[in-house]
Parts: structure tokens; C-alpha cells; sequence
């Protein structure tokens, strides 16, 4: 049976996340990301909040990256959390947003290898370990906790590229794949078997998660519209050989990025086109949203997760989505 997780920004008020939070707590949601951007509120406050109000839902930031703090800081910030939610927290780990570490002069450099080391040390650190370590990214000499803590915490991998796929499916507990359209997630599990194969694991061992942008509305042209500007970022940010794979013109791909360089979301969001919003969101009616999510469980993922911008209302995505497709992939 599939697992439903959802995402949820912090750039609203707290108390207006934790509404939403406890509203998919009891819509039968599992997992409950919280994404880390330092341009919105801040994942950790928000998370101890969510540690305060929801009684069973897991919940971790999903993602943060190694490169704004140092993964000593995360393994600290989780190891709190589960004790505040024993049990009940999972760390979300990728290389993070290139243009966003961009902005704060952060260099993003050898991804993979910070992301494998960074996991390491938190693994370590958490298990009340004293850590040295001299890694080619990250070094400690002798880190270790004043304090016990509870034990380990799952950890899930967002991942994209191949190699990072791979790398997911060796080395995590969970895989958070970033994509939405069923050729783009099968393609992403074989990568993800690669690196499951390679470090003598079985498949079933890990919970592989597609970590989508979602918007369901009764109006099929209100789920479009609430779409539009999630996709339109995701179209800028994806590479020519993906756009390529559906068919996307990589012009109006680029006209897309200057326009949202540009701050000129008119002209962004109006080049956006259906056959974008088919390739990067699942979007529509909640039977269109069945259907699609009916073909990504074809490629072998065990989570579902409903992201931005989850529907023109999130209040009532939240209860259609609880009401009307959690209950069709749990009979």
C-alpha cells in the first residue's frame, strides 16, 4: 500500500502551516516535508512546531543540503527533534538549489561527495558516536554530543541526476525522487536499483518517494492556473535533454528563465504551456490525479508525495485529496 506524504513551503505563517499540518495528519497523509530556503521561514522552527501539534505523522525537512550549514548543525537540529517526537523524524538530504546558493555566494561544490560525506557524519554523530572525520568536503576531529540521543533517523536522499540516484539507492534509507511524469520516475527508479544493487540491499528495503509539484482541483482549469507558476520555475531550472524528452521546445524553455530572471511573471507564467504542466506537475481533477498517480506506482515507488502547489486552495486540496485519493489506493 502506498504511502502519501505532503510538502508544505514555509514562506506562510506558522500557524497556517500547522493548520494544514493537522488537517493532513488526520486526511490520512504519513509523511509531512518542510522545505529549506533560506528565503523563506525557517525549516527547524517550523518543524519543532509541527513536533508540537501533529501526534503521528512523520515528519523532516525535505530537503535541506550540506552546504548553508554544516551537517554537524542538522545531525543537532534532528537528534532534538526526536526527542521532542520520538520516532517520528526523518531527515530529507540533497545537494540543494544551485541558483539559491547562488544567491548567498554559496558554492555548490562536489555534490555527491558532501551529500555521502554529510550523511556519514550525521549518522555517526546521532548514534552518539565521536566523530572524526577527513573527508574531502567536510572534516571533524572529534565531534560528538553532550547530550544521548534517542538513535538513528532515517534518512532520504532528494535526488535528480543519475549519479545522485544512484547514489540515493546506496546509500539511504529513502529516495525523494524530483519528478512527476511516469517516464521520468521509472527511468529514476532504475537508477535508484543501480545503487540498491550495488550496495547488496533488496529494493523493498528502502521507501522510494515521488516528490512531486500536485495541484488537484474539481475545476480542471483552476488546477492548471495554480500550476502555472511552480512549473514555470521548474521548466527554467530543468536541462535541455529533459525538456527534450517531452518534447519542449529548450527556446521557449529559455524565454521562460529570462522572464523570471527578470521578475516579469507575466510573460513567464503566460509561456507556459499544457504539454509543461503534463511533464512536471500532476495536475487536474482528482480522477485525472488517480490515473496519474495509478502509473508512477507502476514503476515500483512506495510514497507519493503531494507538493506545491497542492491546488488552487490548500484547504480544499488537502480534504479532495484525503476524501477522494488517499481512500482509492488504500483499498
Amino acid at each position: 500500500m502506498v504511502k502519501f506524504g505532503i510538502e508544505f513551503v514555509p514562506r506562510e505563517p506558522y500557524w497556517r502551516i500547522m493548520y494544514y499540518a493537522i488537517q493532513a495528519e488526520k486526511g490520512g497523509f504519513s509523511n509531512l516535508w518542510i522545505t529549506d530556503h533560506f528565503n523563506n521561514r525557517n525549516v527547524y522552527v517550523t518543524l519543532t512546531t509541527a513536533a508540537i501539534y501533529t501526534n503521528k505523522i512523520t515528519f523532516g525537512p525535505g530537503v535541506t543540503n550540506p552546504y548553508m550549514v554544516n551537517p554537524v548543525f542538522t545531525a543537532q537540529a534532528i537528534a532534538t527533534l526526536n526527542e521532542l517526537a520520538p520516532g517520528r523524524v526523518a531527515l530529507g538530504m540533497g545537494a540543494g538549489d544551485k541558483t539559491t546558493l547562488d544567491t548567498v555566494g554559496v558554492e555548490m561544490d562536489k555534490p555527491l561527495l558532501a551529500v555521502q560525506e554529510s550523511i556519514d557524519i550525521i549518522r555517526k554523530i546521532v548514534s552518539g558516536e565521536t566523530v572524526a572525520y577527513q573527508g574531502e568536503v567536510f572534516k571533524t576531529a572529534g565531534a560528538k554530543f553532550l547530550f544521548k540521543p534517542r538513535g538513528q533517523i532515517p534518512v532520504y536522499v532528494g535526488a535528480q541526476g543519475p549519479k545522485m540516484l544512484a547514489l540515493a539507492g546506496k546509500i539511504g534509507d529513502g529516495v525523494l525522487i524530483n519528478a512527476c511524469h511516469p517516464k521520468d520516475v521509472e527511468y529514476a527508479v532504475s537508477c535508484v536499483k543501480e545503487g540498491v544493487n550495488a550496495a547488496g540491499k533488496k529494493f523493498s528495503e528502502i521507501d522510494v518517494a515521488a516528490y512531486t509539484s500536485f495541484s488537484v482541483h474539481e475545476d480542471i482549469k483552476k488546477a492548471n492556473k495554480a500550476a502555472v507558476p511552480v512549473v514555470s520555475f521548474i521548466v527554467a531550472g530543468s536541462p535541455p535533454q529533459l525538456l527534450e524528452r517531452h518534447g519542449i521546445d529548450v527556446k521557449k524553455a529559455e524565454e521562460i528563465k529570462e522572464a523570471l530572471k527578470a521578475n516579469d511573471w507575466g510573460r513567464a507564467f503566460n509561456g507556459v504551456t499544457p504539454e509543461m504542466i503534463a511533464a512536471f506537475s500532476v495536475c487536474g481533477t482528482p480522477e485525472m490525479c488517480i490515473e496519474r498517480i495509478a502509473q508512477l506506482l507502476k514503476s515500483g515507488i512506495s510514497q507519493f508525495v503531494v507538493g506545491s502547489p497542492i491546488g488552487a486552495n490548500v484547504r480544499e486540496a488537502i480534504n479532495l485529496i484525503s476524501q477522494k485519493i488517499i481512500p482509492t489506493f488504500q483499498t
